[in-house]
C-alpha cells in the first residue's frame, strides 16, 4: 500500500479544556477523515495540549464491522504494509513472545509494519530500563535481538493483530483476516470499562 492508496478528506479543529492540566481551551481536538483502499473510511481523531504537552490519538471506522484477528508474516517486503490499529486492538508477536494489549491509555493509529515493529522495540527498550533484575534483562535482551533481525530482515516472525470491535486491519495480499470465536473473544481485552447489570 502506498500514500497514493489514501485518499485524506475534510479536518476539523475545535479548541477545548484540556481533560489532564484542566487547561483553559489549551487543547486542541483534531479530526481527519481518510480514506484508505480495500478498508474504508476512517476518522482519525487528536487530542494535543499546547500547555502541559498531553497527546491522544484514535482511530474510528465509519463502518460497523465483525470482530476479526488478521495475521501477517513479516519479510523484508512486507515492512511497508499499511496497518491501522484501534484502540480496542491486541498487537503481537507472538513467535517473539511480546504482546501489546488495550488499556484506558491505549491509542489506535495508522502505520506500517515497520512502524509496528518500532514500537515493540521501543516498549521493549524501556522494559530494559525499568526492571534490572537479571531474568528481566535476559529475556528483554532476547526480545530485542529478534525484533532487530526482523526490521534487517534477517529474521521471519508473525504479526498477530486481534480486535473485538474489528476497527482494525493489515493491508498487504498476503495477510489472513479470519473472524474471531467466541472463546477468542472472551480473553480479549477492549481497553473499555464494561459495566455488567446482570444479577
Amino acid at each position: 500500500m502506498t500514500k497514493d492508496d489514501i485518499i485524506t478528506g475534510k479536518q476539523a479543529i475545535i479548541k477545548m479544556d484540556c481533560p489532564v492540566c484542566g487547561g483553559n481551551k489549551t487543547a486542541n481536538y483534531i479530526t481527519q477523515t481518510h480514506e484508505l483502499a480495500y478498508f474504508g473510511e476512517i476518522v482519525e481523531s487528536t487530542i494535543q495540549c499546547e500547555k502541559c504537552g498531553f497527546r491522544h490519538s484514535d482511530i474510528i471506522t465509519t463502518e460497523q464491522k465483525d470482530p476479526a484477528k488478521h495475521s501477517l508474516i513479516i519479510t523484508k517486503k512486507s515492512l511497508n504494509s499499511r496497518v491501522v490499529r484501534s484502540q480496542s486492538a491486541t498487537v503481537s508477536l507472538p513467535e517473539i513472545g511480546i504482546k501489546v494489549e488495550p488499556g484506558p491509555k491505549s491509542e489506535g493509529y495508522i502505520s506500517n509494519v515497520e512502524g509496528v515493529l518500532i514500537r515493540f522495540k521501543q516498549a521493549t527498550e524501556s522494559a530494559l530500563r525499568m526492571f534490572d533484575d537479571e531474568e528481566s534483562q535476559k529475556n528483554a535482551n532476547a526480545v530485542l535481538d529478534k525484533i532487530n533481525q526482523v526490521l534487517a530482515g534477517e529474521l521471519e516472525t508473525l504479526l498477530l493483530i486481534e480486535d473485538p470491535f474489528g476497527q482494525s486491519k493489515i493491508m498487504d495480499v498476503r495477510a489472513k483476516s479470519e473472524p474471531l470465536s467466541d472463546e477468542e473473544l472472551k480473553n480479549l481485552k477492549t481497553g473499555f470499562t464494561v459495566i455488567d447489570d446482570e444479577q
